[in-house]
C-alpha cells in the first residue's frame, strides 16, 4: 500500500467532507508536480498489495491527467506529459501497460485508457514508435493479455487520428481485429483507417466479407465493432467503395430501423462519414482540382436514406435537452441529415418539408420537435433564396413555439430559430423587417428566462440574431434603441440563481456579440459595463476553492469575464477620443491590477484570455502603457518560459507586439529580457513550432518600435533569420503537413526583414548585419516566387521586403542585376485584382530602379 491509497479510496467516501478534502489534497499534490503525481498513481495503480478501489481509482484519476472535452485543455495537457523527463514517462507507460495482463478485469480496462490517453500524446509527436506492434503481440498472445490489447487498441483508435500511423501500423490494427471478429469477445472498439491490402483485390474482398458478416453476428459487440471498422473504410478507402455500397446500405438501414442504439449509432456514423468524405471532394473539385474521384454515393441514395434518418427524429431521450453531451438515435440522425444538406443542398428540401409539414402541429412532442430539429438541419447547405420564403413563413410559428408545453420543442426551437439567422438571413433575403424584429426580440428576452439549457440556447440565438442584423450600417443603426435592454437581460439571465457556468457563458458571448455591434451612440452605455464586470471578477478572488472542480469552475469564470473586458477595452478603443477619455481611460488602473491578479492563478486558461485582454489596454492607452511594464514584465516572463502550455506561449509573444506598437521606443529599456527570452524559444527543441513564426515577427517589432538602438542584437537576430531562411528553403514542397507551417515561417521571416529596415531608416550604416545578407535573401525570395503553395500574405510580405531592401540599404543595385526575377514577379503582381498589392508592387519596383541607377 501506497501513502497515497488513503486519499484515493477517500474520494469515493459517501461523507462529503471527507471527499472534498480528499479531492483538495490530490489537486494540490497535481498543482505542485504534475510528473510526481503521475508517478505516484501509476505506481497505486501496479500495486498488488493495494485495494482494487484504490488501484481503479488511481487510474482513473491518471488518465483524466491527459483528458479533457476542450480540444484547447486537451492539447494542454498533452504538452505537458511531453514535457516530463523521458525516464519518468517510459516508467509510467511500463506500469500501465503491466497491469494488461493484471488478474482483475476492471483494472486491465482501466490500464487500457491510460495507454490509449498516453498513446493521444504520444504517438503524433513520434514518441511511441513501438506501440502498435507491442499491441499486436498482446493480441497474439491469447488469454486475457489479448483481450485487453483488443480493447486498448480501440482506444488508441478513438484517441489518435489515423493519419498519426503509418502504413504498417495501421495494417497491424486492421490485421488484429479482422483475425479476431470471429471471436466470442473481441472487446474491442476501434474506428480504423484503411490499409494497403485495400489496393489488391482479393484481400480488399475478403476483408470486406469479413465485416460484413460481422455486422450480423449474435454478439452485439462484435456487430459495434464491425460497423466502426466500416466507418474507417469509408473515411480513409472511399475510392474503393463502390463495388460494396449496395451491400452495406442494407446493412446499416437494417442495422438503424431493428438494432440495437449502440449498433444504429454506429450504421448511421457511416453514412456521415460517407457525406464528410464527400463534401471535402466536392470543396476540391470546385476549387479546380481535376484528380479527384467523387461517386456521388449520398446524392444516388438520397430518395432512400433522408426517410430512415427522419425516422431516427422521434428516438429521443426524454433527458436529451439537458445533457449537452447527448448522444442517441435522433441526434445522429439529425447531424446526418445536416451533412446532406450541406452535400446535396436543394434536393434535400423537398425531402425534408412533407415530413416537416405532417408533424410541425402533432399532438405529440416528439412529432412537433422531430420536425423541428429536421427543419434546423436543412438551413445550411441549400441556397438561401431557396430557403428564404420557408424559413420566413416558418420564423412566427418558431416564434410561438419558444413557448410549447415541452422543454425538448422549445430547445430545438430556439436553436433552429438561430440557425435561420445564421445560414439564411441577409440583406438580399431579410427574415425580419422593422416590426417583426422587434417581436422576435421580445419572445427572445422572454425566452431567457426559461430553464437554463433552453435560455443557453436562445443566448445562441440571440447572437446570431444580432451578427445577421449588424452587417452593415443600417443594421447597426437599426439595433440602437434595443442595445441597453439586450445587454440588461443578457447580465440578468447570467445572475440567475440555477445559472451555471455554461449558461454565463452563452449570456457572455451573446453579449461579447451585441458590444460588437455597438454604435458610438452605445459606447456611453458600453462604458457603464467595465466597472460592473471588474466587480463580477473581483468577486472571484474572495472565495478559496475546495475542490478541483471548484477551482475549474473559478478559472472557467475569470476566462469568461476576462474575455468580455478585452471586448469592451476594444470597443471603447475605436470609439472617438473624448468618448474613450470618459469611458475607457479612468479604469485603465482597475483593468491592470486586476488582470495582474488574475496572473496569480495557474490557470492557463485564464492567463491565455487575460494577456490578450492586457494587450488590448496597451492599443487603449498607447504610450502610458509604460507605467505598467515594471509590474507587468514578470508576466511576460512566466508567458514566454511556458513552453509546456505554447499556447499561452504564442499569446504573450503576440502581445508583446501589442506592446511594441503602444509603447515604440519607450520598449527599449525592456528589450534585452524580452530578446533572450525570444532568441532561447527559438532554439527550443520542446517548445511547439507554431510559436516560432510569430517570434521572428516580433523581433521585427521590437526593431520598428527601438530603431536603431536595436543594433546590438542585430547579429543575432539575422543569424537566427538565415537558420529559418534555410529550414524554408529545405522544406519538401509535397509535404502537405508543412505547407502551411512552411507559408507561417515565411511571413515571418519577412516580417523581421521589413520590420528592421523600416525601424533603421534614421541611421542605415548600422544595417551592416543586414547588408552581407541581402544577396541570401534575395535568394530566398527568388525560390519563394516560384512556389505556386505561397499564399497571398507571404506574396505581399516578400514584395514589401523587397521595396525596403531597395530603398533603405546603399550599394544594392549590383544584387538585384544579378537576379533580374523581380521583374516579371513584380510585374504579376503590379496588376493583380487587390489594390494594396498592387500599390506596394509598383512601389518596390519604382525603389528598386532607383536602386540601380546609383
Amino acid at each position: 500500500m501506497t501513502s497515497i491509497t488513503p486519499l484515493l479510496e477517500s474520494t469515493q467516501s459517501g461523507d462529503h467532507a471527507v471527499r472534498t478534502n480528499a479531492e483538495s489534497q490530490l489537486a494540490s499534490a497535481k498543482t505542485r508536480d504534475v510528473g510526481g503525481y503521475a508517478e505516484a498513481l501509476s505506481e497505486e495503480l501496479v500495486a498488488a498489495d493495494a485495494t482494487a478501489l484504490s488501484r481503479r481509482v488511481a487510474g482513473i484519476e491518471l488518465k483524466n491527467l491527459f483528458t479533457s472535452k476542450d480540444d484547447h485543455e486537451l492539447s494542454r495537457r498533452r504538452a505537458v506529459w511531453l514535457g516530463l523527463d523521458r525516464d519518468r514517462r517510459e516508467r509510467i507507460k511500463e506500469r500501465a501497460w503491466r497491469c494488461l495482463s493484471d488478474e482483475t478485469k476492471e483494472i486491465r480496462s482501466v490500464a487500457a485508457q491510460v495507454v490509449a490517453k498516453i498513446a493521444g500524446a504520444e504517438v503524433p509527436a513520434r514518441a511511441w514508435p513501438e506501440l502498435v506492434a507491442s499491441l499486436q503481440r498482446g493480441v497474439a498472445s491469447g488469454g486475457v493479455a489479448k483481450q485487453a490489447s483488443l480493447e486498448t487498441l480501440g482506444y488508441v483508435c478513438e484517441e489518435v487520428d489515423s493519419d498519426c500511423f503509418s502504413q504498417d501500423d495501421v495494417n497491424g490494427v486492421l490485421t488484429a481485429v479482422v483475425s479476431s471478429m470471429g471471436s466470442s469477445e473481441p472487446d474491442v472498439n476501434v474506428r480504423l483507417a484503411a490499409t494497403e491490402n485495400f489496393e489488391r483485390d482479393q484481400e480488399r474482398d475478403f476483408i470486406m466479407q469479413c465485416v460484413c458478416e460481422a455486422t450480423t453476428c449474435a454478439e452485439v459487440r462484435v456487430r459495434v465493432a464491425a460497423f466502426e471498422v466500416l466507418v474507417g473504410i469509408a473515411e480513409n478507402y472511399y475510392d474503393y467503395m463502390a463495388n460494396y455500397i449496395e451491400a452495406v446500405y442494407g446493412l446499416t438501414v437494417k442495422a438503424a430501423k431493428e438494432d440495437t442504439e449502440e449498433v444504429g449509432l454506429q450504421a448511421i456514423e457511416f453514412w456521415s462519414t460517407i457525406c464528410e468524405e464527400e463534401i471535402g471532394r466536392l470543396d476540391a473539385i470546385e476549387c479546380g482540382e481535376t484528380d479527384v474521384q467523387m461517386f456521388s454515393f449520398i446524392e444516388k441514395a438520397v430518395g432512400a436514406l433522408v426517410p430512415m434518418l427522419l425516422e431516427q427524429l422521434t428516438k429521443q431521450e426524454e433527458d436529451q435537452d439537458e445533457d449537452e453531451n447527448a448522444w442517441n438515435m435522433a441526434m445522429a440522425g439529425g447531424s446526418c441529415l445536416s451533412l446532406i444538406a450541406q452535400l446535396v443542398r436543394d434536393p434535400v428540401v423537398d425531402h425534408v418539408m412533407g415530413y416537416i409539414q405532417a408533424n410541425i402541429s402533432s399532438s405529440e412532442w416528439r412529432n412537433r420537435e422531430a420536425s423541428t430539429f429536421a427543419f434546423g438541419a436543412i438551413m445550411e447547405g441549400p441556397d438561401p433564396a431557396r430557403l428564404a420564403p420557408l424559413a420566413s413563413e416558418a420564423l412566427p410559428f418558431l416564434v410561438q413555439a419558444l413557448r410549447d408545453s415541452s422543454t425538448h420543442v422549445r430547445d430545438t426551437t430556439a436553436w433552429t430559430i438561430g440557425r435561420v439567422f445564421e445560414f439564411v438571413h441577409s440583406n438580399e433575403h431579410p427574415m425580419v423587417n422593422s416590426q417583426t424584429f422587434s417581436q422576435v426580440l421580445q419572445a427572445m428576452m422572454e425566452s431567457l428566462k426559461d430553464v437554463p439549457h433552453v435560455a443557453g440556447k436562445v443566448c445562441w440565438s440571440i447572437q446570431n440574431l444580432v451578427s445577421a442584423i449588424s452587417q452593415d450600417d443600417a443594421g447597426r443603426q437599426a439595433l440602437v434603441p434595443y442595445f441597453q435592454g439586450i445587454i440588461q437581460q443578457l447580465l440578468i439571465a447570467s445572475e440567475r440563481a440555477d445559472a451555471e457556468v455554461m449558461l454565463k457563458m452563452e449570456c457572455y458571448e451573446a453579449m461579447n456579440e451585441i458590444l460588437r455591434s455597438s454604435t458610438i451612440e452605445n459606447h456611453p452605455t458600453v462604458g457603464q459595463l467595465i466597472p460592473h464586470v471588474l466587480q463580477k471578477l473581483g468577486a472571484t478572488f474572495t472565495d478559496q476553492p475546495q475542490s478541483a472542480d471548484m477551482q475549474e469552475k473559478q478559472a472557467d469564470q475569470q476566462a469568461l469575464l476576462c474575455g468580455t473586458l478585452q471586448v469592451l477595452i476594444q470597443v471603447l478603443s475605436s470609439s472617438t477620443d473624448e468618448i474613450k477619455a470618459q469611458t475607457l481611460l479612468p479604469h485603465a488602473d482597475n483593468l491592470m491590477q486586476a488582470f495582474l491578479a488574475v496572473f496569480n492563478c495557474r490557470s492557463s486558461t485564464v492567463h491565455e484570455e487575460a494577456i490578450l485582454a492586457v494587450g488590448a489596454l496597451a492599443y487603449a492607452v498607447g504610450e502610458h502603457f509604460d507605467k505598467y511594464m515594471t509590474a507587468f514584465v514578470p508576466t511576460i516572463k512566466r508567458g514566454l518560459e511556458n513552453h509546456e502550455e505554447h499556447q499561452v506561449c504564442a499569446v504573450t509573444v503576440g502581445v508583446v507586439g501589442d506592446i511594441c506598437r503602444a509603447l515604440d521606443a519607450k520598449i527599449e529599456p525592456y528589450c534585452e529580457g524580452i530578446v533572450s527570452l525570444l532568441l532561447h524559444n527559438l532554439g527550443s527543441e520542446k517548445l511547439h513550432r507554431s510559436v516560432k513564426p510569430p517570434i521572428l515577427s516580433c523581433f521585427g517589432d521590437l526593431a520598428l518600435a527601438t530603431g536603431p538602438s536595436f543594433e546590438r542584437y542585430l547579429p543575432h537576430v539575422v543569424s537566427m533569420l538565415h537558420g529559418a531562411t534555410q529550414l524554408s528553403m529545405s522544406t519538401n514542397p509535397d509535404d502537405e503537413d508543412m505547407i502551411d507551417y512552411n507559408n507561417d515561417l515565411r511571413n515571418g521571416i519577412f516580417e523581421a526583414y521589413a520590420g528592421i529596415l523600416q525601424g533603421f531608416k534614421a541611421d542605415t550604416s548600422k544595417l551592416a548585419a543586414v547588408q552581407e545578407h541581402v544577396p541570401f535573401v534575395l535568394q530566398f525570395i527568388e525560390s519563394v516566387s516560384m512556389d505556386a503553395n505561397r499564399d497571398e500574405i507571404v506574396t505581399r510580405s516578400m514584395v514589401g521586403v523587397l521595396g525596403d531592401i531597395a530603398a533603405t540599404i546603399s550599394g544594392v543595385g549590383p544584387v538585384f542585376a544579378q537576379r533580374p526575377f523581380y521583374k516579371d514577379f513584380l510585374r504579376r503582381c503590379a496588376s493583380d485584382q487587390d489594390d494594396k498589392l498592387r500599390e506596394t508592387a509598383q512601389w518596390a519596383m519604382s525603389a528598386i530602379t532607383q536602386a540601380l541607377q546609383r
